[in-house]
Parts: C-alpha cells; structure tokens; sequence
C-alpha cells in the first residue's frame, strides 16, 4: 500500500518564501553597510593625508616669505611697495613637487599662490590706548587719528570713543619695578597685570603717570580716562573681529574698516611707503583725501627712503610724533593652497628683527580656514 505525500499547506509555502527573501535582503544590506563603512573610512583617511600635506606646503611657503623678509632687510633701509616682498605670488602648479600615488585616469590639482602685506600700512588699533602704572588710558590724538579714519569711510566716528575704552580697558597695567607682591612676598616690579585676569583695572578718573610699555612717558594732557560705564568684563583684543564688541558697530562696518585697520602685539606706527590714502588723511592733521590719494601717485614714481622727505611733502602738516616711519617690522603673509579635494587659506603675522644681523624673522600666529 502507497503512502499518501505529505503536502505543506499554500500559505506556509508562502511564509517559507518571504522569510528566504528576507534574510537575502538583510544580507545584502550588511555586506552593503560594511562596504559603505570601508568606503568612508579610507575617504576620511584620503581628506586627513591631504589636511596634512597642505600643512606642509603652508610651512614651506612662510620659510620662503621668512627669506625674503630677511633678504629685503638686507638689501634696503626702507619698506616700500616696488620691493620683492611687494611682488604677489601667482597661483603655481605644485604637481611635480609632491610625492604621491597617483591612480590612472586621476585628475590631481596642487597649487599654491599668495601674497605678503606691510601690517604697519594699516592703522594699529593698539595705538588707542597707552599702558600706565595705574592701568591703562586713552590716547587723545590717537583717538582723533581714528576718528578722523572712520569719517573718511562714512561711518560713525562716535564709535571710536567706544572702541577706544574697550582696548584701553582690556591693557594691562605696568607694574613698577621694586614692587613686592602682597600675598608671596616677592617683587614683581617690570611685570604686568592684565585686568581680565585680577589685576589692577583701568577705573574712571585714571590719570596718565609713570611710563608706558614702549618706555615712554604718558602726558596726561595727551590722555583720557576710561570710561568703564556699561563695559562689563574687559575682554582681550586680538584681531579686528573683536570691534563686534562695540554697541553700535555692525557687521557691514566691520567689512568696510578691515582693511585700513589691525590689531598688533604693541604700538606701531603707519609706513607711509605702503599706507592707503585714508589711512594718511587720518594720520596727517588737516589732510584731506584728495590731498592723500595725491600724495600716492608720486608715491608710485618714487617711495621716501627718509622720514624728513615725506614731511617735506606735507609741509605745514605735523603728524603725531612717531605716528609715522618709512620702515616696517610686521608683515601679514596670505597663502591660498589647493590640493585635489583639500584647500586650505591661512594668513601669518611675521615678526621681522629692526636688527637683520643679529635678529630674524619670527612667526607670531597663524590662522586657518
């Protein structure tokens, strides 16, 4: 006798099916996910290998923008714009320069281009503000220096006096020599108190004694206290962005003043060699742009190599005293780096020794983006 067949029901059949083509798809999607995951791994190490060898090419340029500082400090007296160091950097192909596996049909750019600026042909916001034994005060005809720039650029000049307590409020104060601290018993004399960290504020009704950082003696008829009214917490000034802080400066303000305008380790003054016309109209009492933008175009032709024959241009004019030089010591390297997927744009701050023989060029900040 024949066994009857055993016969699974249509709809476990059905279930049996789905259940297969399920698994075949999770499957799938792991062994997807895990390619996926490979992919992004070497991608990320592909864009790391890359960050790295823009840092490299960064290094070497600021190495050659050290020698040509050092060279021109050499070679000239003075610092004008019809220098090497002047001459900008076109964008040049690194290709052949760079080590790297390179994989068939690959489209692969390295490019490097840039430019090196005089820091000093810009007005050093720094000047506002003279360091003093008491803390720090306005400088009066820095403030007018300033004032009279943001005239020219038809913005509120009342938002100098703002600014200028703001600086003035963030300097340390100088510390006299012979001084023993309190609480350790030790001298502190020569050193200096930052007021964003404890030390010895600027307060209202600060007069201008003893002398500043740059060993210069502080005229109190020269100087105005600061008015600590409404600036809560002082807050260190170190770039140009830092005048947001300001009530009453907005960002559009901030665009059109950036390029006449910077913040320095110390007071400096303006090169005249390579100053803009509003920059010169601000440090040249009762000068007017017209008379500035004049002064350039024989500027052009010829750049003062002595302080005395630019003041024999502007006779009838006296500047501030030390407001004005024909030499600089700061200098603003721009680098602009491409490298395949990479790129990478970083300005430098370059330190350049008054002395080239014993001194050099040193590199204070760097900043990326």
């Amino acid at each position: 006798m024949r066994k009857p067949m055993l016969r699974f029901p249509r709809r476990q059949r059905g279930v049996a099916v789905i259940t297969a083509l399920l698994l075949t798809t999770l499957a799938i999607s792991i062994v997807a996910s895990l390619f996926w995951q490979q992919q992004v791994q070497v991608r990320s190490m592909e864009n790391q290998r890359l960050h790295l060898q823009t840092r490299w090419i960064l290094r070497g340029a600021l190495d050659w923008s050290t020698l040509v500082l050092r060279q021109d400090a050499y070679n000239n007296r003075y610092t004008a714009l019809t220098q090497v160091w002047a001459t900008p950097l076109a964008e040049t192909r690194l290709d052949q320069y760079i080590e790297r596996e390179r994989v068939e049909g690959e489209v692969f750019n390295a490019s490097l281009s840039g430019n090196i600026e005089d820091a000093t042909s810009r007005y050093n916001l720094r000047n506002l503000a003279s360091k003093t034994a008491n803390g720090a005060v306005v400088d009066a005809a820095n403030l007018a220096v300033f004032q009279r720039l943001l005239t020219s650029l038809q913005i509120n000049p009342a938002l100098a006096k703002t600014a200028a307590n703001l600086i003035a409020g963030s300097q340390p104060a100088v510390v006299a020599a012979g001084t023993v601290d309190p609480v350790t018993g030790q001298e502190i004399g020569g050193q200096e108190s930052d007021p964003s960290e404890g030390g010895t504020p600027a307060g209202d009704g600060v007069q201008a004694s003893g002398a500043d950082a740059g060993g210069e003696v502080a005229d109190p008829a020269a100087t105005i206290p600061v008015n600590r009214t409404g600036l809560g917490t002082p807050i260190k000034f170190l770039e140009v962005e830092d005048l947001l802080a300001v009530r009453g400066l907005t960002p559009e303000m901030l665009e059109k003043l950036r390029p006449f305008v910077i913040v320095l380790p110390e007071r400096t003054p303006i090169n005249v060699n390579t100053a803009s016309a509003e920059v010169l109209a601000a440090v040249i009492p009762n000068f007017s742009l017209s008379e500035a933008k004049s002064l350039l175009a024989r500027r052009r032709n010829v750049p003062w190599d002595d302080i005395g024959k630019f003041q024999t241009e502007i006779s009838g004019r006296t500047p501030l005293a030390d407001s004005i030089s024909v030499k600089s010591d700061w200098f603003l390297v721009n680098s602009h780096i491409r490298l395949d997927r990479a790129a990478l744009n970083a300005q430098s701050l370059m330190q350049r020794s008054a002395n080239p023989i014993g001194g050099g060029v040193k590199i204070v900040w760097v900043r990326q983006n």
